[in-house]
C-alpha cells in the first residue's frame, strides 16, 4: 500500500478527522460499517502515479442492516456526537463536512431512496446502487488521522478495490446524462484504482463477485459500464478522468492510461477463471 503524502490539502484532513468522529460515535454499530468511496480508495493505493494529490471533503460509509444492533438508535448517536441530518436521508453533516450513511440497494428495503432500518427508521441512511460488492470484499484495516497533532487509530472495514470499482463505476453512470451532478473526480478516482491495482487479482475477485447471490447483479452490470466509460479514450469516465486533472497531466496520457487499463482488467475479467477466489464473511 502507497503511504499517503504528508503534504496533504487541510479540507482533506479536516473531511479525515470528521470520519474518525462519526465512526467513533457509531460505536458498537461499527460492525455493521463499510468505509467506501475516495477515502476507502486512497487509503488502498495513496497517489500513485498521478500528479493530483489524493483529496476529499467528506466520508462515505455503507451500512449492513443485518448487523446493526437496535440500540442505541443511529440518529440519537450521531446527533449526541454534534452531526445533524443536512440533507434527508442518509447525509449527516459536522463542521460542513458531510457523512454519507448509505445501504446496499439490494437489502435496503421498499421504497426509493430512503433505506428501512427498523428502529432506526427511514431516515438516517439512504439506498444507493453498486454498494452490494462492499459487505463482502472487504478488509479490516487501520484508519488513522492525517493530523498530526490527532493520534486516534480505528479499525474498520475497508472495501477491496474490487468493489470500489464497481461503486464508483454505478455512481458515474448514474450521474452521467446529469451534468449538473458530475463529479469529475470519480473518474480520475477509478484511474488511481485501476493504476494501484494488479490486475489479475482484481479481474479474478470481479468475477467471484459476479457468482455471489447478493453481489452478484450490480457486479454483472459494472462490466459493460467500464467497457462504456472507459475502455475507449473517448468515453465519459476518461472525460471526467481528464478534468480532474487538467493542468497537471496531459489530457491525452490519461485518456490513453483509462482505455489501455480498462481494455486490460476486461481482458482478465472476462477469461472467466475456472475457480472463482472464496469470499470473505459478510460483514457482521
Amino acid at each position: 500500500m502507497t503511504a499517503e503524502l504528508p503534504a496533504i490539502d487541510p479540507e482533506y484532513v479536516e473531511a479525515r478527522r470528521v470520519l474518525l468522529d462519526a465512526l467513533e460515535a457509531l460505536g458498537p454499530h461499527r460492525k455493521a460499517v463499510v468505509l467506501v468511496g475516495a477515502q476507502a480508495i486512497y487509503l488502498r493505493v495513496g497517489e500513485g502515479n498521478l500528479q493530483v494529490a489524493p483529496f476529499t471533503s467528506d466520508g462515505d460509509l455503507a451500512l449492513n442492516p443485518d448487523a446493526l444492533a437496535d440500540e442505541p438508535l443511529l440518529a440519537e448517536a450521531l446527533l449526541s456526537a454534534g452531526f445533524s441530518l443536512a440533507v434527508k436521508p442518509g447525509t449527516w453533516a459536522r463542521h460542513a463536512v458531510q457523512i454519507d450513511l448509505m445501504v446496499p440497494s439490494a437489502i435496503g428495503g421498499p421504497g426509493r431512496r430512503s433505506a428501512r432500518l427498523g428502529p432506526h427508521g427511514a431516515e438516517v441512511a439512504r439506498k444507493a446502487k453498486g454498494l452490494e460488492a462492499a459487505l463482502f470484499d472487504f478488509d479490516l484495516l487501520s484508519l488513522a488521522a492525517l493530523d498530526p497533532a490527532d493520534a486516534r487509530t480505528i479499525t474498520v472495514a475497508v472495501a477491496g478495490l474490487s468493489a470500489l470499482l464497481v461503486a464508483k463505476l454505478h455512481k458515474l453512470a448514474e450521474r452521467e446524462g446529469t451534468p449538473a451532478r458530475w463529479s469529475a473526480k470519480d473518474g480520475l478516482d477509478i484511474l488511481r484504482i485501476l493504476q494501484g491495482a494488479e490486475l489479475a487479482q482484481l479481474g479474478a475477485t470481479l468475477v467471484g463477485l459476479e457468482a455471489h447471490p447478493v453481489a452478484g447483479a450490480v457486479t454483472s452490470e459494472a462490466r459493460p459500464l467500464l467497457r462504456r466509460l472507459f475502455a475507449t479514450p473517448s468515453g465519459h469516465g476518461a472525460d471526467m478522468a481528464v478534468r480532474a486533472s487538467l493542468g497537471l497531466e496531459e489530457p491525452a496520457t490519461i485518456r490513453s492510461a483509462c482505455a489501455a487499463l480498462a481494455t486490460e482488467l476486461l481482458r482478465v475479467w472476462e477469461a472467466n477463471p475456472a475457480e472463482a477466489p472464496s469470499q470473505p464473511a459478510p460483514l457482521g
